[in-house]
């Protein structure tokens, strides 16, 4: 019986070590919807909660909408009031996976084909992106950018500032994931 039971925890303590998850709290999402002759339609959000598991390549990550900075206050208002209905969605959510993903493939300028789902406003959309991916110090550095329309999402833009807005928004991601104990 004690055997039995040292045993068990040899096991839990192997399935422990051999999870290998790195998260973040304070990852860098942002966007640039920008039309150039007019003024920067663009935000950033430097809380941003995301996890990764190394054994998977599963990635899932959330980002609250009110947390979005403008340096435009009136900006900032209307985004989440008239666009995002971030009283009603207040957060975006994306789950995916690192294609091929093996941390023995980690170099210092590694990347992996992303395949995942975007929820914005309750509404799903496939995303399909390039990462790079870095490793140092226990950490790993994740960057990546795609794009998205606002129509994909629900996201009316009124036509006395549509073309102030660009037609496709470029999400940037920057994340800094730590292991996970």
């Amino acid at each position: 019986m004690k055997n039995a039971i040292v045993i068990i925890i040899g096991l839990l303590m192997t399935l422990h070590l051999n999870a290998q998850k790195y998260f973040t709290r304070t990852g860098i999402t942002q966007f640039e919807a920008s039309e150039k002759a007019f003024e920067p339609v663009e935000a950033i959000n430097k809380s941003t909660t995301a996890i990764f598991d190394a054994n998977t390549g599963q990635v899932a990550a959330q980002v609250f909408i009110a947390a979005f900075q403008f340096d435009n206050a009136l900006m900032q208002e209307h985004f989440n009031e008239n666009y995002m209905d971030s009283h009603q969605y207040p957060k975006a959510i994306f789950k995916g996976e690192l294609k091929d993903f093996s941390k023995n493939k980690l170099t210092s300028d590694s990347s992996f084909d992303l395949d995942g789902t975007l929820t914005i406003k309750g509404i799903e959309k496939e995303i399909h992106t390039k990462v790079y991916l870095k490793e140092e110090n226990n950490r790993l550095y994740v960057t990546t950018n795609f794009l998205v329309k606002p129509e994909d999402f629900d996201i009316s833009i009124p036509s006395i500032v549509r073309d102030k807005i660009a037609k496709q928004i470029q999400i940037s991601i920057a994340y800094e994931l730590i292991e996970k104990k």
